[in-house]
């Protein structure tokens, strides 16, 4: 070890509290990373959980000049599945909407699945139909995307499920699949029945 020259100060003590404090915030960094791992995206908590369904009506695609609301679904479950033409995931989820649709009909509730049409051009969103099948009883057209503000919308798609009063019981982001419709929304409609 060498000393110090006669004169000079002697070099200070290093200090390791920067370094300890570093690595506490990348260890509660992955902390909070490998939480959010083990969520389901799908299922993202909302607000709207047992609130009633914003009370705005909206055009219909198909037939504008008419208007559709919450008041016109009373009475009967529905699910609403907020979609657009633009939306690729849309597309992904379209066989499952199209088996869903099947199913409501032939059991005499084809009336409780709704389209939301999510900031789209009506042409487009006709087109799109035409070409892939339209599973709704209704699609609502949402163009400037206001009610998609009052659902706090994430992207297309996503579903709500309403009971028969009117009331949110379920929100999925994110495309549907054979196995979510089985397993968490039929048992839901089926409820409200």
């Amino acid at each position: 070890m060498t000393e110090p020259s006669p004169g000079l100060p002697a070099p200070a003590p290093r200090r390791r509290w920067p370094l300890w404090a570093a690595f506490a915030a990348v260890a509660a960094l992955l902390a909070l990373l490998a939480v959010g791992l083990t969520r389901d995206p799908r299922q993202l908590p909302s607000a709207l959980i047992g609130q009633p369904w914003p009370a705005r009506d909206l055009p219909l695609l198909e037939t504008p000049d008419r208007r559709m609301g919450p008041q016109h679904w009373r009475g009967k479950a529905r699910v609403v599945n907020l979609w657009a033409s633009w939306c690729a995931t849309c597309q992904q989820e379209h066989p499952a909407l199209m088996r869903l649709a099947a199913e409501l009909k032939a059991a005499g509730h084809a009336d409780q699945l709704i389209g939301l049409n999510y900031k789209d051009q009506r042409a487009a969103a006709l087109g799109w139909l035409g070409r892939h099948g339209n599973p709704f009883f209704a699609s609502l057209q949402d163009a400037d995307g206001r009610l998609g503000i009052d659902l706090g919308v994430y992207g297309a798609p996503e579903t709500f499920v309403i009971d028969a009063q009117g009331i949110i019981r379920a929100k999925y982001v994110g495309a549907l699949t054979d196995d979510i419709v089985r397993a968490q929304i039929q048992p839901l409609l089926e409820q409200q029945r």
